[in-house]
C-alpha cells in the first residue's frame, strides 16, 4: 500500500492548472481557507468533498490517484495499491486499477469503518458505477429510497443518481467500486 498525501496531491493539480486556492473553492464551493487546511494536512475532507475537488480540477476520484501518484502502469500490485484516507469519511480508498484516462473506467476499493460515511447527505454521482460488496453490511441512500446491503450483494448507480454509503455495522465494510466516467 503506498499511501498518498491529499494535500500535495491537491495542490500540484491546482497549481499545474494555474488556479488560485480563491478559483480553485469558488469551483468547488469550498471556502479557500479550508482548501488551504486541506492542501497543509490540517482538514480531512469527506469522500464526497473529495470527488467535488477532483472534479473542479478536471479529474475523477478514480483519476486522482494517478495524477496524484504520477503512475500509469497497468498493473496495481496489491502491496502498492495508492491509497487514500479520509478521517472524515473513516475510510479508506485503495486504487485497483490506475491504467490511465483512456480506459474509461476507474475501480477502487473503499473499506468504511464502523459509522464511516460518504459524506452528510447524497451526492450525485459523476459517472456510471457498479458496487459490490465483499464484507460488512452498508446502507446505501438512492435519491431517497435506503438499501440495506451485505456480502455478495450488487448495486448499478446511473450518473446524476444522488447517493451516499454508509456503515451502521460494527464491522469495517468493503465494497468494490467500478466506475465509467
Amino acid at each position: 500500500m503506498i499511501e498518498i498525501k491529499l494535500g500535495p496531491a491537491i495542490r500540484r493539480l491546482r497549481e499545474g492548472q494555474g488556479l488560485s486556492l480563491r478559483a480553485l473553492g469558488e469551483a468547488t464551493g469550498f471556502s479557500a481557507s479550508f482548501l488551504s487546511q486541506v492542501e497543509n494536512g490540517q482538514a480531512s475532507p469527506s469522500i464526497a468533498s473529495m470527488e467535488r475537488i477532483a472534479l473542479a480540477l478536471g479529474v475523477t476520484l478514480g483519476e486522482f490517484f494517478t495524477a496524484a501518484q504520477g503512475d500509469s502502469s497497468a498493473v496495481t500490485r496489491a502491496d502498492a495499491r495508492p491509497t487514500l484516507h479520509s478521517q472524515w469519511s473513516r475510510a479508506q480508498m485503495e486504487a485497483l486499477g490506475t491504467g490511465g484516462n483512456d480506459q474509461g473506467f476507474v475501480s477502487m476499493l473503499v473499506t468504511l469503518e464502523p459509522g464511516g460515511s460518504s459524506g452528510k447527505r447524497p451526492y450525485a454521482s459523476m459517472g456510471e458505477e457498479f458496487a459490490l460488496v465483499q464484507e460488512g453490511t452498508v446502507e446505501l441512500t438512492l435519491d431517497q429510497a435506503e438499501q440495506t446491503l451485505g456480502p455478495g450483494d450488487a448495486v448499478t448507480i446511473r450518473r446524476g443518481v444522488l447517493r451516499r454509503w454508509h456503515n451502521p455495522g460494527e464491522q469495517p465494510a468493503r465494497i468494490l467500486i467500478v466506475a465509467r466516467h
